[in-house]
């Protein structure tokens, strides 16, 4: 903790000093700032803060041919030909607002160095009338003429006069050059210690952020190296009276006097060297933390390089499983219809269907996007033939857009061997009535044993076959219909073994759906028996009668 306190008070001391130093030389002005280690030193001219003296401060003259121009009509510091020029003590001439603008009662030349009294920088009117006949040429437009002429071109508007630092729009070029000096940001201009070293040209907006730039920092060190002596041996001479041409009594000091000014400016000197030891230990711990820093990002570069080829290793594998992955999505989905089918699966020979959605199933076969749809598979018994039916909701063939065509269709099953083809069983189908009229549509059909649909089937699936005509389209396409609720049909499919008499069919597929298939058989049998009773008792009678 003492160390770093010493360390602290070392760096503070070797500030106040140098801005002691820097303040004789008169080298802060507004527009310098010193950055030393992790301590600024600014210099700021109030003179120039207020909007109205901004405003009426204006640079030297533009032109397209001013690096033509002799370099005597330059300002060193606006880096444009003069406008008012001024004459400092070294004979080198400056804009007189680029003076006015310089904080202090002293000008320092940007070329020579040399100081001048602001009150002694007068206007140099010959000069002056001088540059009036120089030859300009306008950096907008095609204009020529002399430097007299120019001062009056340039008022005059311009179209698209644009800053090429900020692209803001002007409508003249006086009014472009007052916005260069007091609003544009990004105007760039020669850092104040351009003669030091320091020659990266200064965006307006960003002088802090270049202050802290490691060339402007040297020229900060090489301005002091080369003035500080030169300060004290300066203010030496003034204390002893060592210029030749002062009298001799005006130096009269006593040797305590010397001493006390030697003695300060050896304490001076010495806390200017411990500040410079001090700033090497700071530039030491520096280096050593941006070789830290270096290895840190080496690390973590070597890190994301691996971390980059481990993410494109799994993308590779992750590609690799996509097809896999598809292909389990397909089988998933033959599962879920496979488990769908099993749910509605029957093994008595009969099968009740239930539709849905089925305006749009319509919709689509009239438009021909799907024109028929398949039932489940169902089975004639749990060892018996596998079947289902295709319903084309707008027909099919000859019955197209005039009927619904109904088809029973054979499938391959894994009992076919052992069964007997060619498929000769009645088949019956019964679109429901969902009102209580009962008024279900039925028809059946019996197998042509000749046609391929009925073999034993060598594919998934045989050729389907049926009715056509089932049932006309006018009778279902009414809104108020009775065999379409609640957007669902019904259709009952059923395999005939015992060759049910036609008389029975309403009967039998009038019954309640809600019965077990074996209540339903007995239910059948028991009015095939009645009526049977009721035709032997009516021919009875009919026998006895007499003639």
């Amino acid at each position: 903790m003492a160390s770093k306190l010493r360390h602290f008070v070392e760096k503070t001391k070797y500030h106040i000093a140098l801005c002691s130093v820097l303040k004789q030389r008169c080298l802060c002005n507004n527009d310098v700032i010193f950055l030393i280690g992790s301590t600024a030193l600014i210099s700021y001219n109030p003179s120039i803060s207020t909007p109205t003296q901004l405003f009426t401060r204006r640079m030297g003259f533009n032109a397209k041919n001013k690096h033509a121009i002799d370099s005597v009509y330059i300002c060193q510091i606006c880096d444009l030909i003069l406008r008012d020029p001024v004459q400092l003590n070294c004979g080198d001439r400056l804009c007189k607002s680029c003076v006015e603008a310089k904080e202090g009662e002293k000008i320092q030349c940007p070329a020579c160095g040399e100081q001048s009294d602001k009150k002694d920088v007068l206007l140099d009117r010959g000069y002056k009338n001088d540059m009036q006949t120089l030859p300009i040429e306008c950096t907008h437009c095609n204009w020529h003429g002399s430097l007299k002429q120019y001062q009056d071109h340039i008022v005059q508007p311009h179209l698209n006069v644009k800053c090429e630092y900020c692209g803001k729009t002007c409508d003249s070029i006086s009014n472009l050059d007052v916005h260069k000096v007091n609003e544009c940001t990004k105007v760039t201009e020669m850092c104040s210690l351009k003669n030091y070293g320091c020659s990266i040209p200064i965006i307006k907006g960003q002088k802090y952020e270049h202050y802290m730039t490691e060339q402007h920092q040297i020229a900060i060190n090489y301005y002091i190296c080369r003035n500080v002596s030169k300060s004290r041996v300066d203010q030496f001479d003034r204390v002893y009276g060592m210029d030749t041409d002062t009298p001799s009594h005006t130096t009269a000091l006593s040797s305590d006097d010397r001493n006390v000014h030697l003695q300060e400016l050896s304490e001076t000197t010495d806390i200017l060297a411990g500040g410079g030891s001090a700033l090497n230990e700071d530039c030491q711990r520096l280096t050593n933390e941006s070789v830290s820093i270096k290895t840190a990002l080496d690390t973590l570069s070597r890190d994301f390089a691996a971390l980059k080829l481990s993410i494109e290793e799994q993308n590779k594998y992750l590609d690799n499983l996509k097809p896999c992955s598809d292909l389990l999505d397909h089988q998933v989905s033959m599962l879920k219809k496979t488990l769908e089918d099993l749910r509605f699966v029957s093994f008595d020979g009969t099968f009740l269907w239930k539709i849905t959605n089925f305006s749009s199933k319509m919709a689509d076969a009239q438009a021909e996007r799907q024109t028929s749809i398949y039932s489940p598979p169902f089975y004639s018994s749990p060892t018996g033939y596998k079947m289902r039916v295709r319903l084309y909701p707008n027909g099919d063939g000859s019955a197209r857009h005039t009927h619904v065509s109904l088809f029973f269709v054979l499938m391959r099953g894994e009992y076919d061997p052992i069964l007997k083809f060619p498929f000769s069983y009645k088949v019956t189908f019964c679109l429901y009535d969902q009102t209580p009229a009962q008024q279900h549509i039925i028809d059946s059909f019996r197998p042509d044993i000749k046609s391929n649909s009925f073999q034993r089937p060598r594919s998934e699936m045989n050729i389907a076959s049926g009715i056509p005509k089932f049932c006309p389209l006018s009778v279902i396409q009414p809104e108020a219909n009775c065999y379409v609720r609640d957007d669902s049909i019904f259709i009952k499919i059923m395999v005939d073994f015992g060759d049910t008499p036609k008389a029975m069919l309403p009967f039998a597929l009038g019954l309640n759906p809600a019965f077990s298939t074996n209540v339903q058989q007995i239910l059948i049998h028991q009015e095939k028996e009645k009526r049977a009773q009721q035709t032997s008792t009516s021919s009875t009678t009919e026998t006895i009668l007499p003639h």
